[in-house]
């Protein structure tokens, strides 16, 4: 059985940009520590909330360096290292590893794409040349390309495949990768209104969006679940299904940066090509985060 990097959830923390349009690291320390604060149970650095697309080589490595170093021990550190160029996304996981990532989040290889076959040569390619245990990270919205149950199973063989980030939203297709794949395959939600579905179904967490904002109710859903108690789960997944879902009213991370600056928070503004919230989101945001005292 592979022993999971963490269970409950895990903030897939934002990147805040200051007014220079670099990153904002005194920020950013505050953030992790209201999470840590606030019950997170792990922080995921350099992910898509994190907008690791729009930074630079050095950006991404010293971002993962900082934070390791900051949260210093007191919960695991998932580095984004995911490329779709494996030389590349090696080297950005050598280096993560260096800085003491207690895991590599990898996303599927976007655009170029690749076969199902493609997607076990380019992780176990990676797999056989680190270290650290690695999350699969399947968001087919954003790569257009999915991986299917046979192909976890694969490569869940692997002793550095730890578990896989699902985020495809078909829990039929979890259902099918759960059974194939038993102990041999952590599983964690990747969307925030299906965390309790997919805890039924055996996952061990979420990887959240909605934890940048309320990281107490995220592991609270998480740890209901975790207790065996999916009624407690249900009954506050459905009583914020709104905010979860109005965090998606525009391009991810656009409308939680725009909760964290209505909260106090001004984690700045997204880099190009990402833009301003629209104002059909930020009412139906603004409507939702009013509903539930968050401002």
């Amino acid at each position: 059985m592979k022993k999971p990097i963490f269970t409950g959830a895990g903030v897939a923390i934002v990147t805040p940009f200051g007014a220079d349009g670099k990153i904002n690291y005194p920020l950013f320390a505050k953030l992790i520590d209201f999470q840590i604060s606030g019950g997170t149970d792990a922080v995921i650095v350099c992910g898509t909330t994190g907008e690791s697309p729009a930074l630079n080589h050095a950006e991404h490595s010293e971002l993962i360096r900082f934070c390791v170093e900051h949260v210093s021990g007191r919960v695991p550190v998932i580095a984004g290292t995911g490329s779709n160029d494996t030389a590349f996304c090696l080297k950005l996981s050598n280096e993560a590893e260096k800085s003491g990532a207690n895991g590599l989040l990898m996303v599927t290889p976007y655009y170029n794409k690749t076969s199902q076959q493609g997607l076990i040569d380019h992780f176990t390619y990676l797999a056989d040349r680190v270290s650290t245990p690695i999350i699969l990270y399947n968001v087919p919205s954003r790569t257009g390309l999915n991986i299917l149950p046979a192909t976890y199973k694969a490569l869940s063989a692997h002793p550095l495949i730890n578990a896989a980030k699902e985020a495809n939203g078909d829990v039929s297709a979890l259902a099918q990768t759960a059974a194939l794949c038993g102990d041999d395959l952590v599983l964690y939600s990747g969307n925030d209104d299906q965390i309790v579905p997919f805890m039924s179904l055996g996952a061990v967490g979420v990887i959240s969006v909605l934890s940048n904002i309320c990281p107490k109710l995220a592991h609270d859903i998480a740890a209901a679940c975790l207790a065996g108690d999916f009624a407690e789960g249900a009954r506050l997944q459905l009583e914020h299904l709104d905010l979860c879902n109005d965090l998606f009213a525009d391009v991810n991370p656009i409308p939680v940066k725009e909760a964290l600056k209505l909260m106090g928070w001004d984690a700045g503004p997204c880099r190009l090509p990402l833009t301003g919230i629209n104002a059909a989101a930020r009412e139906k945001l603004v409507r939702a985060l009013k509903n539930h005292g968050l401002i």
